[in-house]
């Protein structure tokens, strides 16, 4: 899958708002895309119809983040006996998900990935008074700071949340140009505060708002994803 980009974009600098740069992957806007994302968006979507199209959005973004990885060039014979010049994946994976959305995106990953995968987990909770977050869970697997890191979080609206996770995962020992921060949905705000935080992330993403409401909800966004991909709302 190809990685697009808007016209407007700067490689240098903080993240402006309203534009792209490199550091963002931004799914191609097509009809298909725009259809899946508007079933999400629909309130009267059923649960398993929510958490079919999640499954489907989330491996066209495990296949885009997976084009930001490393590989080399290798040689393997065909069926035909002939030779083929191709390419092998070569970084170790970790899918560090943030309980209990992020989790949603981890089997795309395990289907996406054919190389040394495994997963960490991060359990944040926002206070949804002050939108403040805190880290009550951490765990990641054996030489974790060697291992490129793609964290799972379907919604981005303040970035607290995502600022935590990133923290605890730099303090664990991954460079920050080892982390790539996949969503679904993400708020220009977010998006801001994560590259003033963090410049040398990457972030993949199906879908960017403008807005946050009074509350710093996404908006028009979709809703409490956790709440509608498990059905607890």
């Amino acid at each position: 899958m190809s990685i697009t980009h808007t016209e407007n974009m700067s490689t240098t600098g903080s993240y402006k708002p309203g534009a792209l740069d490199s550091r963002v992957s931004l799914l191609p806007q097509g009809n298909h895309l725009l259809s899946l994302m508007t079933i999400l968006r629909e309130s009267k979507t059923n649960v398993a119809t929510f958490a079919e199209v999640t499954e489907r959005i989330g491996d066209q973004l495990i296949s885009a983040a997976l084009d930001l990885l490393p590989s080399k060039a290798t040689t393997v014979v065909s069926p035909t006996g002939a030779e083929y010049q191709g390419i092998q994946e070569t970084a170790e994976v970790c899918g560090v998900s943030i309980l209990r959305a992020g989790a949603s995106l981890e089997n795309a990953l395990r289907r996406g990935y054919t190389g040394p995968l495994s997963f960490g987990k991060l359990l944040i909770q926002r206070d949804e008074t002050t939108s403040l977050p805190t880290l009550y869970y951490s765990k990641f697997p054996a030489e974790f700071a060697s291992k490129t890191v793609f964290i799972l979080e379907p919604m981005l609206a303040t970035g607290g949340s995502a600022c935590a996770a990133i923290d605890a995962i730099k303090e664990a020992g991954v460079a920050e140009e080892n982390i790539v921060f996949i969503n679904i949905l993400a708020a220009q705000h977010g998006i801001s505060v994560l590259f003033d935080r963090f410049p040398s992330l990457r972030l993949v993403t199906a879908a960017i708002d403008e807005k946050l409401t009074p509350s710093n909800h996404i908006s028009p966004g979709l809703g409490d994803f956790g709440d509608r991909f498990y059905g607890t709302h």
